[in-house]
């Protein structure tokens, strides 16, 4: 049988570079025992592995996916999230619900509400940096 050239193989296979790749990569997985798909005729793996590639009996996408898989060093596996804790609500009702239900306000839920007023630009600066100088007036001495 006459020898494969890599014109028959640039057909298949756009890039040069990927076309080196891809049979690289098929020669090594051939030498590790991988199932050969065409007839050997005494050849060795990287002129087999151009044979496959030129008779299409590899796909390029499964082979590509596999090279790029063989080229990495961290694999990203996607592990469950840990146990999702359902929310149940609590016996209180909040604002909103007592809103919607159309029960009055208690005056417990008036300091609620106050501390959740609509805050200009200045006003929530200057409540950081007090928060920021008493976190520092509470911090130990050494």
């Amino acid at each position: 049988m006459a020898r494969v050239t890599v014109e028959d193989c640039v057909d298949k296979i756009d890039s040069r570079f990927d076309l080196v790749l891809y049979s690289a990569h098929r020669s090594r997985e051939m030498s590790e025992g991988g199932e050969i798909l065409v007839d050997r005729d005494n050849d060795k793996n990287p002129i087999v592995a151009l044979r496959e590639i030129s008779e299409e009996k590899v796909v390029s996408k499964e082979l590509e996916e596999r090279v790029i898989e063989s080229l990495q060093t961290q694999i990203d596996v996607d592990e469950p999230e840990e146990e999702f804790i359902p929310y149940r609500p609590t016996e209180k009702k909040s604002l909103i619900e007592k809103s919607l239900a159309g029960e009055e306000h208690s005056d417990e839920n008036e300091g609620l509400k106050e501390e959740n007023k609509i805050m200009n630009e200045e006003e929530l600066l200057k409540a950081i940096q007090d928060n920021l100088d008493s976190k520092k007036n509470n911090r130990r001495k050494i």
